[in-house]
């Protein structure tokens, strides 16, 4: 049977009125015209005739409530509730309306207290809708909701720090990105410190409050950043603990081939043995000799062990035709390669680059590069060069020193396809690489970086390589488990890509067993809710993965806009589109209807009454019979 529509329902509860009123109408009519019929002297008085024509519908209106009884009130309207910083002000309820507060509601809220919105719902189950007032809506009351309409005024966000995304992975000795985004600073400011509490970057945020603040993960390990937000008059606004998880990883495997020594690749070596970076180098003096490590043969079974390969244009022309097909074998199978061009290009080396997508031109000119204004002031850079070596310290007293002026090669690294590496003051791409296969080739027109360390500089000079390898070096499969969620103490943290033995270990020591959920089938996912904030470690397998659980009233910014984020994207997923005609939809209602048998009750004892009077003798005129008019 198909459901009927709001317009069939309301055409019937018409057509139940219009009959009865048709016929009250036909009774009163009917009475009146007997008594005008009637002997004047035979006539009933006229408070009986009226008290006959006036209970005619009566008892249609009566009947009309036995067949179709009013809704009950109180259980028509929305179900208003009062989350964590509801305000009395919106909490303004219509006529049947029913207004609750979570436990998160102030407790001066007005509405009767329930422990969550699932136990709301079981109380008003007529309530069509629901109106959440305030922060919004938890993670234990968000799956409650749904096959309800939620309506949801989002709250203006509380002033500080009110988003940050960090990197899902962050290596030892790599250089990271945090991004975020503040309320409410109107010219101040945000600042990265590190976990010695020195300011390593300083960011004014743009006119939606976005900003994005970096810094060097220097020792593998647990790490506790800080960003604090400034108002105009650099006054503290808000601190937010940044706890990151620095993984300690292989070492990246590099194979540096040249065609001749010098000042660059000493300092680059010497850059990757500080990094850690395991570096095997061939560097031909002629004549067939080569410095560095034991040579290696150049085919495929031998770049299959390397991340990497940095070769300069001399190198490249001195591959076989052999070793050059095994190289582009590599690079399709994943390996990264680095290109340095330190003199003009073959026309060889240049069909050869055409064949992977690049063009770069001859490069047998040279151009001075100058650096764009560094974003870093004087304390934010004293923090990133550190303290130096025993051999060479800083002296805090001295300022940092300017990035010198160093010599690209003109090659033409700014076509579409490209990614940029680098660019100078004019926006002008000195390194790009783009994708062949698996892996990646770069274009680096730099030919003397060292002359940054020479000037004091070797921070720049660190960050220059460590992000080149880092776009380009063989990636590597992450066996990590995935943690989504809040992770606030009492939220559900979701952790997917976990074994059977997997257990949680706590700030207090005691171990949690993981349970994976037979539903989440390939992806071996579980449920964990932390009772306690602070540094948990994931182990199985006899690998251990930390990460680290908020305090529910840790960065109010934070938890703020978390809520308001997935309360609106509930309510917009909670919006049903509107029905095709033709398309039978449920029948709206305003609450449930009350018990007919009273309103019967009261119509049968009307018609009692009624039939009882109408063969009294109660107001006719003497003689008169009773069947004779009424």
């Amino acid at each position: 049977m198909n459901a009927l529509s709001a317009g069939d329902l309301l055409s019937a509860e018409a057509a139940v009125a219009l009959l009865l009123a048709l016929a009250a109408a036909l009774a009163m009519a009917r009475t009146l015209w007997r008594q005008h019929r009637a002997e004047p002297a035979a006539r009933s008085r006229g408070w009986r005739v009226a008290a006959l024509v006036l209970a005619q519908p009566l008892l249609a209106g009566l009947l009309y409530a036995a067949l179709l009884p009013p809704r009950l009130p109180g259980q028509a309207g929305s179900l208003v509730v009062a989350t964590a910083g509801a305000a009395d002000a919106a909490l303004g309820a219509a006529a049947g309306d029913a207004r609750v507060r979570l436990p998160e509601a102030p407790r001066s809220q007005v509405g009767e207290r329930v422990p969550d919105l699932a136990s709301a719902l079981r109380r008003y189950p007529h309530s069509r809708r629901v109106r959440v007032v305030g922060a919004g809506l938890v993670a234990r009351d968000r799956d409650a909701v749904r096959g309800h309409a939620l309506d949801f005024a989002a709250p203006p966000l509380p002033r500080g720090i009110v988003g940050v995304w960090t990197p899902a992975r962050i290596g030892e000795g790599e250089a990271f990105t945090v991004y975020g985004r503040a309320q409410g600073l109107d010219g101040g400011a945000v600042e990265l410190l590190d976990p010695a509490g020195q300011r390593i970057d300083r960011v004014v945020p743009d006119a939606d409050g976005g900003f994005a603040v970096d810094a060097v993960a220097r020792v593998a390990g647990r790490a506790g950043f800080v960003l604090r937000a400034l108002d105009p008059r650099q006054r503290p606004v808000e601190r937010v603990t940044l706890p990151l998880s620095v993984e300690a990883e292989p070492p990246t495997r590099v194979l540096l081939l040249a065609g001749a020594p010098g000042p660059e690749l000493k300092y680059l070596r010497r850059w990757a043995s500080d990094a850690g970076i395991k570096l095997h180098t061939q560097l031909a003096v002629g004549a067939g000799l080569q410095l560095g490590d034991a040579p290696l043969r150049i085919d495929a079974a031998t770049l299959a062990g390397f991340d990497a390969l940095i070769l300069d244009e001399r190198a490249w022309d001195a591959l076989a035709p052999a070793q050059r097909g095994a190289l582009a074998i590599a690079l399709r199978d994943g390996l990264g390669v680095l290109l340095r061009v330190t003199g003009p290009l073959s026309p060889g080396l240049r069909a050869q680059l055409r064949g992977f997508g690049l063009e770069p031109g001859a490069g047998g000119d040279s151009a001075p590069l100058r650096w764009p204004a560094e974003r870093y002031d004087e304390a934010g850079l004293r923090a990133r060069l550190g303290p130096g070596s025993a051999d060479a310290p800083h002296s805090r007293e001295q300022a940092p020193a300017a990035l010198p002026v160093l010599t690209r090669r003109s090659l033409a690294l700014d076509a579409p396809a490209l990614q940029p590496l680098g660019r100078d003051a004019d926006g002008r791409a000195f390194a790009a690489w783009r994708a062949a296969g698996q892996g990646r080739i770069a274009l680096w027109g730099l030919g003397d970086s060292f002359r940054l360390v020479l000037a004091g500089r070797e921070d720049a000079h660190a960050q220059l390589w460590s992000r080149a390898l880092s776009a380009l070096a063989r990636p590597r499969g992450d066996a990590r488990a995935r943690i989504d969620g809040s992770l606030r103490v009492g939220e559900r943290v979701r952790l997917c890509g976990v074994g059977a033995q997997a257990q949680v270990a706590a700030p207090d020591g005691s171990r949690i067993a993981l349970l994976p959920d037979p539903a989440a089938g390939s992806q071996a996912c579980a449920g964990f809710w932390p009772t306690q904030a602070g540094w948990h470690a994931l182990a199985q397998g006899g690998r251990s993965q930390d990460f680290h659980v908020r305090a529910l009233d840790d960065a109010p910014g934070l938890r703020a806009s978390e809520l308001r984020e997935a309360t609106l994207a509930l309510a917009l997923a909670l919006r049903s589109p509107p029905a095709a005609a033709g398309d039978a939809v449920a029948v709206p209602t305003d609450g449930e209807r009350g018990s007919p048998w009273p309103w019967f009750a009261a119509w049968l004892a009307l018609c009692a009454a009624l039939w009882w009077f109408e063969r009294s003798r109660l107001g006719r005129a003497s003689g008169s019979a009773p069947s004779d008019s009424r």
